[in-house]
């Protein structure tokens, strides 16, 4: 009896002791369970995306000659429904919007309030115009000139208060009547350009280019202007845009020749002139594009075909090798060039920018402005004006980095 006795109080214990097991186990499960689902899950971060990097620069420009919208261009604007839209009324034909800028030539102060009769105007040889279609140039262009034998018309206040409508209205601008105010031949542009970038997408933007006009029509701008181009070449591109030379003429004089080339002796990487009136002849010297007269581009004169057609020069600059670090510094700067007399060359000096690389190509984009209205040429005037400016010539003798498109 004592056996049997301790032999049960054995299996008694030995299954007490099981349950006790089982059950830690359920409450150690079900404990380790809450305490799951009580912490909480560290997300996932999604991967970083890193900011996709410039590798090329292209800006694909057009250079007019002569615009003007006085006299009777003012007269036929306002006889017709338009307004101060008439001039620019057809200029959408050349496709504005594949250009990232326009620059031309302003032949004119624009001072509000003041008027002439036309017929004042042929007398005197003295221009006005109106502020009043600076709204609509400026859906055009991106910059003009100063730089001519008009803009001087109203005076030194006449030409402060030029600057200061077209501040107002957008348009950039460079050079003055006066080629030895030594400080204003060449300003930094904010220039349009278009960026590719690595992940595929394009954006506009803007990189600094040097604009430098020269007023030579009574007399040839000294050395000394020509020579502020050398400190903006070091480090940007820079394209001069002369106004000089004997009107009517079909080639420029020896005198204009020596000083348009003396203009890419001093840096400039092409020269695109005017005042003329007329298309006049082209060269490639030292392997740069010279262009000595675009012709009227915005103009009333409609005597004949020589002073109602227009060669129009269309620049494209595309970036070489250059690192998307270096790219990013320039662009980063462009943004802030857009203001006259700015610090933009200060600014890449002190940051020590290395000039980029780029290549350049020409066409010519012929224009016609007869029947009183700008317009693209037509076939056969594209033909004329190819030929008075020997283009496929001058287009043989250009050197890397200049080539014809």
């Amino acid at each position: 009896m004592k056996l049997r006795s301790h032999k049960h109080k054995g299996v008694l214990v030995v299954g007490t002791i099981l349950v006790c097991l089982a059950f830690a186990a359920v409450v150690g499960w079900y404990f380790l369970s809450s305490l799951h689902q009580n912490t909480p899950e560290t997300p996932v971060q999604p991967a970083v995306q890193a900011e996709p990097k410039p590798v090329s620069i292209t800006s694909n420009s057009l250079f007019s000659g002569n615009t003007f919208w006085g006299r009777n261009i003012n007269k036929w604007s306002m006889d017709s429904e338009l307004k101060t839209a008439y001039p620019f009324s057809r200029l959408n034909e050349f496709n504005r919007d594949q250009y990232d800028a326009w620059v031309t030539g302003l032949e004119c102060p624009t001072v509000a309030g003041f008027s002439q009769t036309v017929a004042q105007e042929e007398a005197t040889l003295s221009f006005n115009c109106s502020p009043d279609y600076l709204p609509e140039a400026a859906k055009w262009f991106t910059a003009v000139s100063l730089a001519n034998n008009h803009t001087d018309n109203r005076g030194a206040e006449g030409f402060a208060e030029t600057k200061q409508q077209l501040d107002k209205s957008g348009i950039q601008y460079f050079g003055n009547y006066n080629p030895e105010v030594l400080e204003d031949a060449c300003d930094v542009m904010s220039y349009p350009v278009t960026v590719k970038y690595d992940n595929g997408t394009q954006k506009k933007h803007t990189l600094p280019v040097a604009l430098c006009g020269y007023h030579g029509v009574f007399r040839t701008p000294s050395q000394a202007s020509l020579a502020q181009m050398e400190k903006y070449s070091k480090l940007m591109p820079v394209i001069a845009m002369p106004h000089s030379g004997a009107e009517y003429t079909a080639a420029p004089d020896q005198i204009k020749m020596n000083s348009y080339r003396s203009m890419i002796d001093h840096g400039a990487d092409m020269v695109l002139g005017d005042h003329a009136h007329w298309v006049q002849s082209t060269e490639a010297y030292n392997g740069k594009l010279i262009v000595y007269s675009m012709g009227n581009f915005i103009f009333d004169q409609q005597g004949a075909a020589e002073v109602t057609r227009s060669g129009t020069i269309r620049v494209v600059m595309e970036s070489d090798t250059a690192s998307s670090e270096s790219l990013e510094k320039w662009l980063t700067l462009g943004a802030e060039c857009g203001a006259y007399h700015d610090t933009c060359l200060q600014k890449a000096e002190d940051q020590k920018l290395e000039k980029l690389s780029l290549n350049y190509s020409f066409g010519v984009v012929g224009s016609n402005s007869a029947n009183k209205i700008t317009k693209p040429a037509t076939p056969a005037e594209q033909t004329a004006i190819e030929q008075r400016m020997v283009w496929s010539s001058t287009m043989s003798q250009l050197k890397a980095p200049y080539k014809s498109l």
